[in-house]
């Protein structure tokens, strides 16, 4: 269905990480986090490049120490997609990965240390064009203000968010983006609704520490679909205890839904029923593994029976209809042939592949001439 995003985004200041813009007009981007061991830099760059592969636009490295930072620099040699550097504590990692080529400093201003620490960061970003992402979580919260509040709650996030914004104030470095993570979902969605009111920069959406595939999708889906759909939020990262590449597939996903993004193929299929005249989940699952490697944004039904297929199939630039004997296909909402049980999978995806490329081509050409 090629519905428009009713969606009307937050106005923030536009930043670059790298050459993917933040912010103001750009789009949403999709970032996920390295979880190999930063010193091992073969393993590191090969979950990079999988991420890459997924679609990934931003990718944040944990940098706990100089070693690590001295495997940044030849991470950042053999990679393409902007690298954030996430570092705490030591200042001068900071200023070790500036030199390196860093696109984007993941800090917390508060537990850097002194002022003229905290400055000197600051400095090295302003020099070389690097931005800055202020990261405040519920479970890391300052001492101070744990006992104001006595537990995290959406106000004590935006004040330590706030506490750190002026920091970067008083040094006239407006080049960053602010993230107040917590894992609950009414927790993070509020504090981001009031910290949107507060500041232009861009925010980092996430809920933290979701959980693991499933749930933490769902608790994602949720916590950042209600945040996206009121405009809220410029960049997203799906936190999951699972392989990184499902994060930006999330991700992806979610984007997608709301009409923010168009990445890749929009299934519409049922869930299947006693009516279906073909195996509906088995052809999912291996249509969605078959063609994960497609880049085109297209939209493609399957649907098991007559029921709602056709309807569906009209809008969609490939659907599959269940009928007997034979499977209605419909390309570009036109009925084009039938497919028997034997070889669905296989002709569908040729037929899907082959509107791809066609797609592709159309879609170059129009930007050639405009």
């Amino acid at each position: 269905m090629h519905c428009e995003s009713p969606i009307k985004r937050r106005v923030s200041r536009k930043i670059w990480v790298g050459s993917v813009p933040v912010g103001g007009d750009a789009p949403i981007a999709v970032q996920s986090m390295t979880n190999t061991d930063t010193c091992d830099v073969a393993a590191t760059v090969g979950q990079i490049q999988r991420l890459v592969d997924a679609g990934v636009d931003i990718v944040r490295i944990s940098v706990p120490d100089m070693d690590a930072a001295e495997a940044f620099g030849r991470i950042k040699q053999q990679v393409q997609v902007p690298l954030v550097a996430d570092i705490h504590f030591d200042y001068k990692i900071a200023l070790r990965v500036a030199e390196l080529g860093v696109d984007c400093l993941r800090i917390n201003p508060g537990n850097i240390g002194r002022e003229d620490r905290v400055k000197a960061v600051v400095d090295a970003a302003r020099d070389k064009g690097i931005p800055i992402r202020i990261g405040v979580n519920a479970g890391s919260l300052e001492k101070d203000l744990q006992k104001k509040y006595g537990e995290p709650t959406p106000q004590a996030l935006v004040e330590s968010a706030l506490r750190h914004v002026e920091h970067l104030d008083k040094l006239d470095f407006q080049d960053f983006k602010v993230s107040v993570k917590a894992s609950d979902v009414f927790m993070a969605v509020e504090a981001y609704r009031l910290l949107a009111k507060q500041i232009v920069q861009p925010l980092h959406l996430g809920i933290t520490e979701a959980g693991g595939l499933r749930s933490g999708t769902v608790k994602s889906a949720v916590g950042l679909g209600m945040l996206l759909a009121e405009g809220i939020g410029d960049t997203i990262r799906i936190s999951l205890a699972a392989d990184p590449v499902e994060e930006v597939k999330v991700g992806f996903d979610i984007l997608k839904s709301l009409h923010l993004r168009s990445r890749g193929i929009n299934f519409i299929a049922c869930p299947s029923c006693s009516r279906q005249n073909f195996d509906v989940v088995k052809t999912m699952n291996e249509l969605e593994g078959r063609l994960e490697d497609l880049l085109v944004p297209m939209d493609v039904a399957v649907i098991g029976c007559v029921v709602n297929g056709p309807g569906e199939a009209k809008e969609a630039h490939i659907g599959l209809t269940g009928g007997t004997p034979n499977n209605l296909v419909y390309i570009d909402g036109k009925p084009a042939q039938k497919l028997n049980n034997d070889n669905l999978v296989d002709e569908l995806e040729r037929l899907i592949r082959e509107k791809a490329a066609a797609k592709a081509e159309a879609d170059a050409a129009l930007i050639a001439r405009s």
